[in-house]
This record gives structure tokens, sequence and C-alpha cells, in this order.
């Protein structure tokens, strides 16, 4: 397991509700790799998906004779677990997933069932999030938790004590870099030993040198993307903020788990972080008066002029997935289970007072009916993702798993400036 993919688990965490995993572990059932149910269907799940527990458990209210055994594990072990259980026959009925690249292999050796538009209404999921899951025009999931975009967050105080406005381009942003550095705060907090948190740089400055079809073509299986000229172009622009000293001098010994690249934020020693929306929780929970007092900002990610990308366009994770499994005995019960109680208005609106927002279109007068002081936040993320032409998957979930450690390798090493540019993409390209 990588480290990209160990990090799943915390970008969920705005999900997730105040119920403890012990107290969820002890309320599950046993079943596990090899084994089955006494009765009714499997799922396997993670720990922190207490949502999605609590439907579980109203479908079992509801079906005594069919009941689903939930499983739940850690994120370290559970994507080897899973894989090695399905290979060999043995996984759950009902599959949950990051969608992208790992799903689409399950479904190319036919271990995934389709769910077709009469069995369940796929048409009320965000289309850009049900992409995730959709192989060649068929959908083999549906959503199961709240959206994730990557945005740019930022520290009103620290902007406005600088001068400065929210960015708008990649230019201005360089701008403000060069006067926070002036006055001896981090113009951008980064937890680069993770590596994963220095990806999303790499994402969103490919995504608006060279568009979402640049990713698509890689995504798609064709290597030569790697070696495409904005490749090169973004590798160069995450190099040239590392010369301008954008990331500090302390990126690569902050880890994301340790807390102190977020805490960097909302104490005021950095102006930005480019972080999920889990972060959101994180701040909220570690710092509650720095939402209060309001000075928290967020944005999405500064348009670079000339570009091919659409400024709108997004990256991230567009949510979690329930798959059905092809060997199931109970297709329609596990149907129904998707159908009638995953993302319905009683999970709809769990996740809405959590703080996060589901992944379902007409959400405009549930939003509008929030009182709490969440609701400029949860606008801003619905309206960000419904505006977007694309949702790029990150690209440790939408790439073949073999691919993950080349690719997390390659991005330390950009950063780190141990390879030029194009060696990125070259390096990329001979791991694909």
């Amino acid at each position: 397991m990588t480290g990209i993919f160990a990090a799943g688990q915390r970008r969920l965490a705005a999900v997730a509700a105040a119920v403890t995993v012990a107290m969820m572990a002890a309320a599950c059932g046993s079943a596990g790799p090899g084994e089955t149910a006494s009765a009714g269907l499997t799922m396997w799940a993670l720990t922190d998906q207490s949502t999605l527990k609590e439907s579980v458990d109203a479908y079992n209210t509801d079906h005594p004779d069919k009941k689903i055994t939930l499983q739940l594990f850690t994120n370290e072990d559970y994507k080897q677990k899973l894989r090695v259980a399905i290979g060999a026959g043995q996984g759950p009925d009902i599959v949950f997933s990051w969608g992208g690249g790992a799903l689409g292999d399950y479904v190319k050796s036919g271990k995934i069932a389709e769910i077709s538009a009469t069995e369940l209404d796929t048409g009320r999921f965000t289309p850009s999030v049900l992409e995730t899951a959709t192989f060649d025009g068929k959908v083999y999931g549906i959503p199961a938790n709240g959206l994730a975009p990557v945005v740019l967050y930022y520290n009103k105080k620290v902007l406005a004590d600088a001068g400065l406005q929210p960015p708008k381009t990649y230019d201005d942003l360089k701008a403000a870099v060069t006067t926070l550095k002036g006055k001896g705060v981090t113009p951008i907090s980064l937890a680069a030993n993770s590596k994963w948190p220095t990806l999303m740089w790499h994402e969103y400055l490919l995504d608006r040198t060279g568009g979402a079809k640049v990713f698509e073509q890689i995504a798609g299986g064709d290597k030569a993307g790697w070696t495409d000229p904005s490749v090169t172009k973004a590798n160069q622009l995450l190099q040239e903020l590392v010369d301008m000293g954008a990331f500090g001098d302390n990126a690569s010994s902050l880890s994301y788990d340790q807390g102190a690249a977020t805490a960097l934020l909302y104490t005021g020693k950095a102006g930005f972080e480019l972080m999920g929306t889990w972060e959101y929780a994180n701040i909220a929970k570690a710092a509650p008066d720095f939402l209060s007092k309001g000075d928290l900002g967020y944005m999405a990610f500064p348009s670079i002029p000339g570009g091919a990308g659409d400024p709108q366009a997004i990256v991230g994770n567009p949510s979690n997935y329930l798959s059905i499994n092809a060997a199931t005995k109970d297709k329609a019960a596990a149907l129904t289970y998707l159908k009638d109680y995953v993302l319905n208005d009683k999970q709809v609106d769990a996740f809405l007072a959590a703080g996060s927002v589901p992944p379902v279109n007409g959400l405009e007068s549930k939003l509008a009916a929030v009182t709490t002081p969440e609701k400029p936040w949860l606008q801003f993320v619905y309206g960000l993702v419904q505006k977007s032409p694309t949702f790029q998957l990150s690209w440790d979930q939408a790439l073949p798993s073999e691919q993950a450690d080349p690719l997390l390798t390659n991005v330390d090493e950009s950063f780190l400036k141990k390879i030029t540019p194009e060696q990125f993409g070259q390096n990329m390209s001979k791991a694909s």
C-alpha cells in the first residue's frame, strides 16, 4: 500500500460523523475476507464511513430476512484485502471503492456488475462524479458519500495585512508569493513529506495548462500522454514556485498526518494551502475561532492565461462508490439497498449537517434552508462542482495501482528538483 493510497481515509474526514471507530467496529458483522454472512448480503467499507453504516442499519431494519453484514476495515489494508478477495472469487456482494483505475480493472475482468438506468435512477447523481464509475458508457458504481474537490484555501487576515486580494490567475499567485515571502510569511503551506499533497499541484497545473484531455489520454492507457508538452510545462511551473521559495524552507519535513501544515494556515504563518474539502472539517475542529472570526477563505484554483484548461475544471476525489459483485446471488437485494438507502433524503441531510455536500442534483432548496455557519461553504462546494465541466479523479486513484509508486517517486523528485521537468514525463511514460 502506497503512502498516497493511505491518504484515502484522511481525505474522507469531512464526511465522517462523530461516531468512534471502536463503536462502529463493535456494531459491525464479522464477515471478512473469504467468509460469507449466514444470510443476506455482505458489504465492505472503511471504518470512517459512519453515515454509510447508518444506511445499512436502516436497510436491515426494513429487511430482516435479507440483512447486509457490514465489515469495516482500516484504509491501510483495505485495498489489498479487496484485491485478493475479488481475485479469489470471495469478495463482498457490495463493494466500496474509489472508482477510477482500480474499479476499471475489476470491470475489465468481469468481477463487477453493470448498473443499468432501468435498475436504478443514475440521473439523480452529479454527471461529472458518476463518470468516475462509468466505463465504455456503462455505469458500474454509484456515489456513496460527499464531494471532495481540491480547493485553494487562504488566510484572509494574512492577505489583508499584506495588501493582497485572492489571486485570480497564476501570475497573481506568484505576485502574492513574492509579497508574502518579503513579509516573512510562508506563502504556501505544503506537507511535501507525504508526497500526495504535492501531487495536487501537479494535477491542477497540468489541467490548467493542457486541459482535461491530456490526463484523460494518460488514464486511458496511452503513455504518450506523459510526454505531452503540457506535462513538462506543469512541472516547470511547479519548480518555478519552488525556486521562488513559495513553499518555505521546511515543506519536505512536514507530514500531513502531523497537522503542522494545516496549522501554518490557521495560525497566520502561511497565506495559502491547496487541499481537499476535508480540510475545512479539520480546521473547524482544530481552530474553531479561526472559522468563527471569518478568517478562512477558499476559492477555485487560479486560471493560467494562455493555457488550454477550463478555469472552472476541478480535480480531487469526486466521491467513493458502491458497486455490485458480479458473482452475487441476490443482485435484486443489492439494488434495493443502493436505490432506496444510499444518498436518499435522510442521508443527504446527514451529509449536509456534517458539512459535506453529497453528489446529487437539485440541492439548491436544501442548501438555501441551511441555517448553520457552514452554509456559505456548502454552497461554494456545490456550485464549484455543478459549474465544473470536468471533475478529474486524483491521479493515484485514476491510474492502475502498479503506477502509484513511480508516480509518487517522480512527484517528489520533481518537487526536490532531482529531475528536470522533461524527465518527469519521460520517467512516467516508462513506468506505464
